[in-house]
């Protein structure tokens, strides 16, 4: 039996990366899922791929609040209710001081805060558990990135008030913390450029490599399942220590 057999997920932004690896581990462990996205035609790709029996797709914006109480209907409806909530929906982009669109800035804000403070839906039952999706660049003080490391900061604040409030219900909040890691967010992993993209982030992470989706959804796992019972609260990194260690990395190793 698959640990979260039973259990109905809700990912967003789960049609592709992290989010679709993650909804691919989820149906390997005999949960049911939907996941949300934007371009109708990813979707679909997504859910023939996870089998349309154990998955539904839903379009949506996750800065749009109707959109956020779509995805929970369409899940209340198709399988009866949640138990788990991977809020990882987001978007970055360079906000540079002195030389961004304010309406950039704030659409950034609106997915990545708001969207997930909608994502962590109230009508989760009982015993469920809601994992936020962070990032090492909300410390990392990285120029032309306020937007998003302004973002992420908030995530993981937020995820305290949420344990606070979703405790007295047994629901358990956890963030996963997220290095760099091979996803579409890079653009085309296969093509040429992203090698030389590769290259130059590996200097800056200790392990002295990317990491992969299926490491984060395993990550992810764990928090969803009752392997973590008594995990809450938790930011787990999975950066390959480029947070914690940034000393240790091969760039400052070559100096």
């Amino acid at each position: 039996m698959g640990k979260l057999e039973g259990k109905v997920a809700l990912i967003t932004g789960g049609s592709s990366g992290i989010g679709f690896s993650t909804a691919q581990l989820f149906v390997a462990e005999g949960a049911k899922v939907v996941i949300t996205g934007r371009n109708p035609e990813n979707l679909k790709k997504a859910v023939d791929a996870l089998g349309t029996a154990r998955s539904i797709g839903v379009a949506s914006d996750a800065a749009d609040p109707a959109s956020a109480e779509k995805a929970v209907a369409a899940a209340v409806e198709a399988f009866g209710g949640i138990d788990i909530v991977f809020a990882n929906a987001g978007i970055s982009g360079s906000t540079p001081l002195g030389g961004t669109d304010p309406s950039l800035f704030k659409n950034i804000l609106d997915i990545n805060i708001a969207g997930v403070f909608q994502a962590a839906s109230p009508h989760l039952r009982e015993g469920g558990s809601v994992i936020l999706n962070g990032s090492v660049l909300a410390k990392a003080g990285s120029p032309g990135y306020a937007a998003y490391a302004a973002s992420k900061g908030a995530v993981t604040s937020m995820a305290r008030v949420l344990v606070s409030e979703l405790a007295p219900r047994g629901i358990r909040v956890n963030t996963v913390v997220p290095g760099a890691t091979k996803t579409p967010i890079w653009g085309d992993t296969a093509a040429s450029d992203f090698s030389q993209k590769e290259a130059y982030l590996k200097r800056s992470i200790p392990l002295n490599r990317m990491g992969e989706p299926e490491e984060l959804a395993q990550t992810v796992l764990f928090l969803a399942s009752n392997d973590s019972s008594f995990v809450n609260g938790a930011e787990i990194s999975v950066d390959g220590g480029s947070g914690s260690s940034p000393m240790g990395t091969p760039l400052h190793a070559q100096r």
